[in-house]
């Protein structure tokens, strides 16, 4: 059963991208931050005079944190691909809520290229595709700059072709 499932998640013959690595570093970056802001409130937390065990039980959260979240970053990025065929793109990713989009050019309105301050330390940048309708908008993070600026143009150049509204 499952086999059946995950062949409707493949894309046949065609090349599929994957992000670029750095992402998963600045995701595992991120959660340590933020693992250590939690590490942090747990020596507060002992420092207000609270019952150790409440301290213990913060900083337990911290390091479960890290522990079940570096391996989840990995699998999450790897997760993320897309495919430009001839007539569309796809774009996909889950873990375990799988998820494909397929967006035709002809139906892309405008193609955004954006980074926030982090993707920008680690030299990244996300692509968000706009179609008429929300349910078909898709976003490939993690790109590399390159990498990005060529997909934006390709896919502005394929959406005109196809009189689309870019």
């Amino acid at each position: 059963m499952a086999s059946t499932v995950d062949s409707v998640f493949r894309v046949g013959g065609d090349t599929w991208h994957s992000l670029s690595p750095k992402l998963t570093r600045a995701r595992r970056m991120m959660l340590s931050v933020f693992a250590g802001v939690v590490l942090l409130a747990a020596g507060v937390v002992a420092a207000v005079g609270a019952p150790l065990w409440i301290a213990g039980a913060v900083a337990a959260a911290a390091l479960l944190i890290v522990i079940i979240g570096w391996p989840w970053v990995g699998r999450r990025v790897r997760s993320w691909g897309y495919a430009e065929r001839a007539d569309d793109l796809v774009v996909g990713s889950g873990i375990w809520f799988r998820r494909i989009v397929v967006v035709p050019y002809g139906r892309l309105q405008f193609v955004d290229v954006k980074a926030g301050p982090v993707d920008r330390a680690f030299g990244l940048v996300s692509v968000q595709l706009h179609t008429a309708a929300a349910t078909t908008d898709a976003a490939i993070p993690g790109l590399t700059p390159e990498v990005a600026a060529d997909l934006r143009d390709r896919l502005a150049a394929k959406g005109e072709q196809r009189s689309a509204g870019l």
